[in-house]
Formats: structure tokens, C-alpha cells, sequence
């Protein structure tokens, strides 16, 4: 099993720093499946090409386990030891993972720089021909150039086979180029070698949350990269989706910039958050789930309490994760309490296996952000899959923005909010989700009452019966 990766950049032997693999030495690595080993072909100013060997033991890929074919030959006579399949894109994690993740500390001004690149896989088997292949590598730019081989040259009669040669060419960083690779050989690989299961997940969002969003085959790479399963490609999917809470653009703290001004005067952000934290203390909670959990106000709460012995924050905004993560100073954080809190990410509207087991779950202004019609399926992923003992919810009360006199009659406060429930409305929402999914639920004011208008918030929490 053969890949060779090229470049015409001058010093062209750079290569070996970007890989962190000296040319002028023989690079071997045992793998579970077999040995893996890196040398250069071509080491020259003008070209360097790097050559991946992969030795896959056909035995003991089979020996003490399910085998890969049906029947005693099938198992032994195959020809995945051959071709670049699953195999290859393990090897090349185990090889050259500081080069995946971009570092080099000899050349650390190249780590981004776009290099004339060439990657050949001499033998490669999938189904799906030149179509399948233009499919995935040509939005990513490539330029890609595929042979179907003959099942043996002396014999022409025989006809093809299944195992095609490819070679890809484009101007890319390296590190860009081995994620793609990482990637799209397991998608074009129906016979994975390993088990999929969550940790896949992980492991596709990690490589390919760069630029998998905005590819026009994502759900085929998805569901093929994760074998077709349908709850992990419907999680995959969900948290590649553009983000429905941020604003693409950039703008969403300047909204949230713009509530908060409109409710300064009431501080409602402190009234909000002692509210629900009195809550989430009261039902006697010691894991919590914040969901939407943004720059994480309600996270900094709740490590403040005891109490509180498992924190998890879930955001479908990357962005919003990572200055969560710089509030809190996580990187400071002790390792004691550094293993209460975790940050995830993901969507409120698709199921989600990790939210399973909590005892409670909070969400801060965040239910006004959905769009309506997705809803329905916002309350089966949380009452009906993840259900937590207990559930505290609020959300603006419409009717107090006639008090607010910065805010224009009949507009929202937030230009995100899908919509803005009255009292009424809102306990018209609560009340027949709570009965379908066996839960109690109870309302209260969050905020200075008024006592025509009542609170600037509701709440609702929760209790499952």
C-alpha cells in the first residue's frame, strides 16, 4: 500500500520539516495491522517527494476477529493489504500528526503557506469511478487525474478491475492536504478496518470542521465516513450546520451588545442567572447541562457552587466555545476543578447520546432563538432523549417591552430572536410539553414585577414526574 506526497517548492527538501521526517533517514512505525514506513524517493532542491509504505499483515488482520469477508478464503485472499483504503488514513495520523495539526518548528512560516503539492495513490479501490472522485477532491480544488487498472497486464481479456490510480495536485498547505487525505480515504473506503462509533464523530469534526461545512457533498462524506450509521451522521451533520444562535457575519455580540443596553438598567443578566441557579440548587442537581451555553456567564455561576459536581456547556457556535473557554481561563484552571466543566459542541434540535444522564438542564435565553418550526424537534431531543431530571427554561416576556423606552413598539429586543412569547403563549407552549413527556411544570418572574405587564422574564422549570 503505497502513497507518495510532492513538491516542486523551492528548497523542495522543506518537505521533510512541514512532515517532521528527516530525508536522508528511513522512518519506520509498527501498527496494530502491520508496519508503516516513510522515505524519499527524491530528495532535491527542485523536488522532494516523500513515499508512505504501509505492510499490512492479511493474518493478522483476521486472527481473533470478525473478518472482513464471508467465507474461510475471503478472509485470507484479498486485496487489502494492497490498495489505500483505512488503513493508510490511520498511518498517516500515527505518522504525522504534528504535521496534520500544522506546526513545525524549523519552519513554522511555511506551516500556512500554500505549496505546490502532488499526492499518488498508485492503487486505490472504491466504487463510484471518476464521478465519485471529481465529486470529493474537485471543491476542494484539485486537479485530479484517474486510471481504472486491468486486473492483470499480461492478460488484457480479463478486462478491468476495481482499483483505480489517482493522483491529486493543487496548491494547498501541507496540513490541509493529510486532513483531506485523513478524511476522504476511509469515505472512499466501504470496508473500514476499525470500528465507528462516537470517537469517529470527534475525529471527522476535528479534521474537517475547516471546510467539510461548505462542501456540496457533506452528507455523502458523512454518512460514508461513518458507515452509514444514521444517529451518528444525524449528530455529525447537526454540529457542521451553519450556527443557528451566532451571526455568520460577526455580528451576534454586537445583538447581544444591543440587549443587554436595551435591559441595563434592571441588570437582568444578574436577575436571570440568580434565578436559575436557585433552581438548579433547590431540585438538589449535581450534574448540569447549559445549554446554548454562549460566552459561558452561567458556567462561571455554577463552578462557583459546590454543589455542582459535573458542568457541561453545549453551543452550536464554535466561536462562542472558545471565548467560553477564555472566561472561564481553562488553561489556568486547577486540574481539580478543571475536571468538573467540559465544553461541547453541538445542536439543540438533533439527538445527541452525551446529553443522556444529567440531572438537570438549563437554558438561558436561548429557546427564543429557534426557529418555530423546529421546535418540536428541540423538545424531543431534550425531553424525550436526553431527559434530565429537571429542566429550567427562560425566555423574554413580550409583553413587558412596552416598558422599555429604547426599544420601538412591536419590535424584539435581540434581532436574532425568532420570536417573543407573552405569559400566556408561553405557558400555552409548557404546559402540553410537559404532560406529553411525563414532567410537572411550574412559572414564575424572573426581574422587578409590574403588575400590568408582570416580568421582564419568565421561567418555567421543569420536574419529571
Amino acid at each position: 500500500m503505497l502513497l507518495q506526497l510532492e513538491t516542486s517548492y523551492r528548497p523542495a527538501t522543506d518537505l521533510g520539516y512541514l512532515l517532521h521526517k528527516n530525508p536522508d533517514r528511513l522512518h519506520s512505525k509498527k501498527l496494530a495491522f502491520g508496519s508503516a514506513h516513510v522515505f524519499y524517493p527524491v530528495a532535491e532542491p527542485d523536488l522532494c517527494r516523500a513515499a508512505v509504505l504501509l505492510e499490512v499483515d492479511p493474518i493478522g488482520l483476521v486472527r481473533g476477529k470478525r473478518p472482513f469477508q464471508s467465507g474461510t478464503l475471503g478472509q485470507y485472499v484479498n486485496d487489502r493489504p494492497y490498495v489505500a483504503s483505512s488503513f493508510m488514513s490511520v498511518a498517516l495520523a500515527q505518522l504525522f500528526s504534528s504535521a496534520m495539526a500544522g506546526r513545525s518548528r524549523e519552519r513554522p512560516e511555511l506551516v500556512n503557506q500554500a505549496l505546490p503539492l502532488k499526492a499518488s495513490l498508485p492503487a486505490i479501490s472504491f466504487r463510484g469511478g471518476q464521478e465519485l472522485l471529481q465529486r470529493l477532491f474537485a471543491p476542494l480544488g484539485y486537479q485530479v487525474e484517474a486510471e481504472r487498472l486491468v486486473l492483470d497486464p499480461k492478460f488484457p481479456a480479463w478486462g478491468e478491475g476495481r482499483c483505480w490510480s489517482l493522483q491529486l495536485a493543487h496548491t494547498l498547505p501541507v496540513a490541509k492536504l493529510l486532513q483531506h487525505l485523513y478524511i476522504l480515504l476511509p469515505v472512499l473506503d466501504n470496508e473500514k478496518h476499525y470500528w465507528v462509533g462516537p470517537a469517529e464523530t470527534e475525529k471527522l469534526l476535528a479534521k474537517a470542521s475547516a471546510w467539510l461545512p461548505d462542501h456540496p457533498e457533506k452528507d455523502l462524506i458523512v454518512r460514508r465516513y461513518l458507515k452509514y450509521q444514521g444517529g451518528l451522521t444525524r449528530i455529525a451533520l447537526a454540529r457542521l450546520a451553519p450556527e443557528e444562535n451566532p451571526d455568520p457575519d460577526g455580528n451576534e455580540r454586537q445583538k447581544d451588545a444591543e440587549e443587554a443596553e436595551v435591559e441595563r438598567p434592571l441588570s437582568m443578566n444578574q436577575h436571570r442567572h440568580a434565578e436559575v441557579l436557585s433552581a438548579l440548587k433547590a431540585c438538589g442537581a449535581q450534574s448540569v447541562l447549559d445549554l446554548g451555553c454562549g460566552e459561558g456567564r452561567l458556567l462561571r455561576e455554577l463552578l462557583r457552587e459546590k454543589q455542582f459536581q459535573r458542568i457541561v456547556g453545549l453551543d452550536v457556535s464554535l466561536q462562542a466555545l472558545e471565548r467560553a473557554a477564555n472566561r472561564l481561563h481553562l488553561e489556568r484552571m486547577g486540574e481539580r476543578q478543571r475536571q468538573r466543566i467540559e465544553l461541547w459542541h453541538g445542536s439543540l434540535t438533533y439527538r445527541d447520546k452525551r446529553l443522556k444522564g444529567f440531572d438537570a438542564a438549563a437554558m438561558v435565553d436561548v429557546i427564543e432563538h429557534l426557529d418555530p418550526p423546529r421546535l418540536a424537534a428541540f423538545q424531543r431531543v431534550l425531553f424525550e432523549c436526553a431527559q434530565p431530571k429537571t429542566v429550567v427554561i427562560t425566555t423574554p416576556n413580550r409583553e413587558y417591552n412596552v416598558r422599555w423606552k429604547s426599544l420601538p413598539a412591536g419590535h424584539v429586543r435581540h434581532r436574532d430572536h425568532r420570536f417573543e412569547w407573552t405569559r400566556s403563549e408561553f405557558e400555552a407552549w409548557a404546559a402540553p410539553v410537559a404532560e406529553e413527556f411525563g414532567y410537572q411544570v411550574r412559572f414564575g418572574p424572573v426581574g422587578p414585577l409590574d403588575e400590568e405587564v408582570g416580568a421582564p422574564t419568565q421561567m418555567a422549570v421543569f420536574d419529571r414526574n
